[in-house]
């Protein structure tokens, strides 16, 4: 093998073997960067081994296009969510200036995405979250906004992200709901809850998104 062939071969094992080692670089070195921890409840499988996590529950809205959008969408991809209505007058813009950085680190990510659910449907209507997204310079095949029947957007918020979103006529705007960023994995598992309000925390929230990238490389053990 001539010398010209043995630095190729080398530039591609290193090539091939740096994501792992930077993973577990992350994990071990200086940075002392941890794997986003599980969210919510957990059982044993029947198996006595495996453990089974709480995953986001299957849901069925209409996105600001008028388009159907469902949990399948969103299977094996990285997603962040949260609440919101479009005449919050409150955290709701701070949130939405927040959730735009993120959509401007990963938007050339295809296996990335924003989602907003409105609480409000009543008055967030499809026009309505089109104009809103237009408002935010959302881009449509990275950040979705949806609606729904209220009994929906309600059940997929308390039982799975473990939200707030309620009618509160004692709350600015007449809403109550949470600030949080809800970051889900590939599973559909709560891997980080941020505070959307807050720069730091959307910033924690940026170096969990990049360590669940990593995790393709080097997948830590779940048990």
């Amino acid at each position: 093998m001539t010398f010209k062939k043995i630095q190729k071969a080398a530039i591609l094992f290193a090539i091939l073997l740096l994501p792992t080692v930077f993973f577990f670089g992350l994990h071990s070195g200086s940075h002392n960067f941890k794997s986003p921890q599980i969210f919510g409840p957990k059982i044993l499988a029947e198996n006595g081994v495996d453990t089974i996590y709480h995953t986001i529950p299957y849901f069925e809205l209409t996105n600001h296009l008028g388009e159907k959008v469902t949990s399948k969408d969103y299977e094996g991809k990285i997603y962040v969510a949260d609440f919101f209505f479009a005449t919050c007058p409150t955290i709701c813009p701070k949130m939405a200036v927040h959730m735009l950085e993120l959509q401007k680190h990963f938007f050339d990510r295809t296996d990335f995405g924003l989602l907003s659910h409105t609480i409000n449907p009543q008055h967030d209507s499809v026009e309505v979250l089109f104009e809103y997204a237009k408002k935010v310079h959302s881009i449509d095949s990275v950040w979705q906004f949806v609606t729904g029947p209220k009994e929906d957007i309600a059940s997929v918020a308390r039982y799975g992200y473990f939200a707030n979103a309620m009618k509160d006529l004692d709350a600015e705007g007449g809403f109550l709901h949470s600030t949080n960023f809800f970051l889900i994995d590939r599973l559909g598992r709560i891997r980080g809850i941020f505070d959307g309000t807050s720069t730091r925390d959307v910033g924690d929230c940026m170096d969990a998104i990049e360590i669940l990238y990593l995790e393709e490389y080097a997948p830590l053990k779940t048990k």
